[in-house]
């Protein structure tokens, strides 16, 4: 009798008592403490580290740029990430079960998807701004004005918000593979399946804004190259105010271009091995094991919990503002109209 239990006993179920529940597929107690560990510190440095982004830009005058409002919407979609995503996919990822019910399995596949492309088109506006701005540094605050700055936070989150919904929330990425969605979304699973189509368009979308950025931030880097050996060769001849000021607006473009183009580096080693993987499977019958998917999901998520990091590494204004905002004297009346830094994008 016990040999013939003991196969049972050793399945066991997301959901013990329902039919049609998925199996469950335990690590041991040790693991499971490890895994939520190193899981939960990406959801709680995207969360914390991103609002200390938003509030730092949006509360000193002297972060009022075209380019940190920009930087200021990014965090907030890797803010969302953090909340809304993070912290549900991590209790999956260890329990190997979704708890949440299928309604906010759903949304839960539309804000990953949405928040993604979000952070990818924020991301491609960041590096047309820091072209013009190391390109032609003198017509630059002409060209990318505040209200452009709007426009293009406005387009970054209206169509990935739409793609998404139109997309995960109607069901259009499940036609032709419903038997195997229907297989994979047992009671207790939450794992969409994308059909080729959707896919593909999926890839191109997130390939050629990435590739875009390559180029721009290419060009970019071949032009501080050319304007450094320009200023070093004339730095023993006196210049004139116009070319001093437009050495130090070059310079300081040149800064904050390379810090930007870390962060769409990150972006893009963060999320390639996902999309690669997402188009692979389409078209190879969703073979992946569960373990790489998983994988290649958190390289992807802790792009969210990065970016404050970067900012916090090469941005003396960040560091400054967080000990004002962690030390308390964000508070005070006149803390909005402290001087950061000397160097301001």
């Amino acid at each position: 009798m016990s040999s013939n239990s003991s196969p049972t006993a050793a399945v066991q179920l997301c959901y013990e008592h329902l039919n049609g529940s998925c199996v469950k597929s335990p690590y041991s107690p040790a693991f499971r403490v490890i895994l939520y560990m190193v899981y939960g510190f990406g959801p709680v440095l995207a969360m914390f580290g991103n609002l200390l982004v938003m509030t730092a830009i949006l509360h000193f005058k002297q972060l009022h740029s075209p380019t940190n409002c920009l930087i200021a919407s990014l965090a907030c979609a890797d803010f969302l990430v953090g909340v809304t995503v993070m912290p549900f996919s991590m209790v999956r990822s260890v329990e190997s079960c979704w708890y949440f019910g299928r309604t906010f399995c759903t949304f839960h596949t539309c804000f990953d998807v949405a928040f993604c492309y979000c952070s990818l088109f924020h991301l491609s506006f960041i590096s047309i701004d820091r072209y013009i701005a190391v390109t032609d540094p003198l017509v630059y605050h002409t060209k990318f004005t505040m209200s452009v700055s709007c426009i293009c936070i406005s387009i970054s989150w209206i169509l990935p918000l739409t793609y998404s919904g139109a997309v995960f929330y109607t069901g259009a990425n499940e036609n032709g593979l419903e038997e195997l969605s229907s297989a994979l979304n047992c009671a207790g699973g939450c794992q969409s399946v994308v059909n080729q189509n959707w896919v593909l368009i999926g890839f191109l979308s997130f390939f050629i804004p990435t590739l875009v950025m390559i180029i721009l931030y290419s060009n970019i880097f071949l032009v501080a190259r050319q304007q450094a050996k320009k200023i070093e060769n004339t730095g023993s001849k006196t210049e004139s105010s116009s070319d001093s000021y437009k050495s130090r607006e070059a310079k300081r473009e040149r800064k904050a271009a390379k810090t930007l183009g870390i962060t769409v580096i990150a972006f893009m080693i963060s999320w390639l091995p996902y999309s690669i993987n997402s188009l692979i499977d389409a078209f190879r019958g969703f073979i992946t094991p569960a373990y790489i998917y998983e994988t290649c999901c958190w390289c992807a998520y802790y792009n969210s919990a990065m970016n404050p990091l970067i900012y916090a590494l090469f941005y003396p204004w960040f560091k400054k503002a967080i000990k004002v905002i962690v030390s308390g004297r964000v508070f005070k009346d006149s803390s909005g109209s402290m001087n950061l830094s000397s160097e301001q994008m």
